[in-house]
């Protein structure tokens, strides 16, 4: 018997090996494989089977592209959003809103309104106030749908407006809404709701969707009203009720040529999620008008994208900076790439500011973020540590850019989540985030590099153990 498991183990681990080293896209990702599949008999080459392998030539992210890829051809676009498209004077602009165009064809709009959502309270009565609103159609897209009252406000408001004919459609993660399920959804869809997970963990397709999440935080009313940020629908973010207090969290309600962008991402999500409807009428995404002053442009990403874009966006917005860099992140676990951008941004004496919580909601998480603190405070970077838990996915530039969204600074954002993002070309929108995010730091305690430096020898291993699994988090 003992024979027999030992040629299991070396066939697995040997399959393992091969496929890390012929298909491994980067070597530091597939450093902490190899030392997954070594250290760990069996369970490591499982791991990798099915958080490793990268499936995104299978069909199952083709879809979404090959049926409904005219939702992102300019052609379709209503020739008032072509007339408000920007123009940047600034070269900083115009070399962002480029980059992320060529990564997602949805490109930066005058006319916009902004409105800064700071916690949970202003967020969802914003929310709630626009759907009591909807005349036509709600569509609602949400990484974590909880239960809660949270759940059962937005139920209510739903009974009503089904009620009064309005359209209800709503996409969720099958595996951050684990708990939406059974009676729960079966009394959402008693109302007219037409609810559906995306990638549903199931035993067919299990393999192909375990790695794969829906992170996106969106809502669009009518087609006038958006909402987008990294706020999930949970009471976490309106009462205390874990050991991380109220969870702060920054959202943004947007009007105008931007929510048209948020729709396409929708549309093209709730196609695939529910393999029926293809919301490609004119009601859908409305013509539109003036709302603002501000410029703004939504960054979407994913294992179906061509490009790492939310990445890709993150190092640019860094590179692009000339005095200061402010990043707002719970789960700041950077690549090496976006850890050099931020090393030679503040050794090119550019202001770098970083804000995370204390204590995360993962103990992994935690540590791996603190493995890269000391080599970021030698350089003179500036960190934060803000008691209650933060889960803002800001960053922002010279104060005149800055970005809200669902995007986190690792690798499961980068690589394996779909994720959405806002940037707002707009300083006076930028000041007041940025006012928001000094007002914290105000409020977190400073990292001090000779303090940090010393901490305890167990704490420093635990880091340097769980730096070896930080690509894979």
């Amino acid at each position: 018997m003992s024979n027999i498991l030992i040629i299991l183990y070396a066939l697995s681990s040997l399959w393992a090996i091969y496929n890390v080293i012929m298909y491994g896209s980067r070597p530091t990702k597939s450093l902490s494989w190899l030392f997954t599949i070594i250290v760990f008999p069996f369970a490591g080459a499982l791991l990798y089977y099915l958080f490793g392998i990268n499936r995104r030539k299978f069909k199952f992210f083709r879809l979404k592209k090959s049926e409904i890829k005219d939702l992102y051809n300019l052609d379709n676009e209503d020739k008032l959003h072509e007339e408000l498209e920007c123009d940047f004077s600034s070269t900083q602009s115009k070399k962002l809103s480029k980059l992320i165009f060529n990564g997602t064809n949805l490109y930066a709009s005058e006319g916009n309104k902004v409105a800064v959502l700071n916690n949970g309270e202003e967020t969802f009565n914003a929310i709630f106030k626009a759907i009591s609103e909807a005349e036509k159609f709600i569509h609602v897209q949400y990484y974590l749908f909880g239960k809660g009252e949270l759940q059962d406000k937005f139920y209510e408001l739903f009974k009503r407006k089904e009620k009064e004919g309005v359209e209800i459609r709503m996409i969720y993660d099958s595996f951050g809404s684990s708990s939406f399920s059974g009676r729960l959804k079966k009394r959402f869809r008693e109302i007219g709701v037409k609810a559906y997970p995306m990638m549903p963990i199931r035993f067919g397709n299990l393999l192909f969707t375990l790695n794969y999440r829906n992170h996106r935080k969106i809502i669009i009313v009518d087609g006038k009203v958006g909402f987008i940020g990294g706020t999930n629908v949970s009471d976490n973010y309106i009462k205390p009720i874990s050991d991380l207090g109220v969870w702060k969290d920054l959202h943004l309600q947007l009007e105008g040529p931007a929510v048209n962008s948020l729709q396409r991402i929708f549309v093209k999500d709730y196609h695939f999620a529910s393999k029926k409807e293809l919301l490609l009428d004119a009601k859908y995404l409305p013509a539109q008008k003036v709302q603002g002053t501000s410029p703004v442009q939504i960054v979407t990403s994913g294992p179906d994208s061509n490009q790492p874009v939310i990445m890709q966006q993150y190092i640019a917005m860094i590179n692009l900076a000339e005095t200061s860099i402010f990043i707002a992140n719970p789960y700041l676990i950077p690549g090496r790439a976006v850890l050099q951008a931020l090393i030679i941004a503040a050794q090119s004496g550019i202001e770098v500011n970083l804000l995370v919580p204390k204590e995360g909601d993962s103990t992994l998480v935690t540590y791996s973020m603190f493995s890269n603190f000391e080599e970021f405070l030698s350089v003179g970077i500036n960190i934060f540590l803000r008691d209650c838990f933060s889960h803002s996915k800001v960053i922002i530039i010279d104060g005149k850019i800055a970005s809200v969204g669902s995007g986190n600074f690792d690798y499961r954002s980068f690589e394996h989540n779909f994720e959405s993002n806002a940037v707002i070309y707009d300083k006076k929108i930028t000041a007041e985030i940025l006012e928001e995010f000094k007002l914290e730091c105000a409020d977190a305690t400073k990292l001090s590099y000779e303090t940090f430096k010393n901490r305890p020898k167990s704490q420093k291993f635990l880091e340097g153990l769980v730096k070896f699994f930080s690509p894979l988090l």
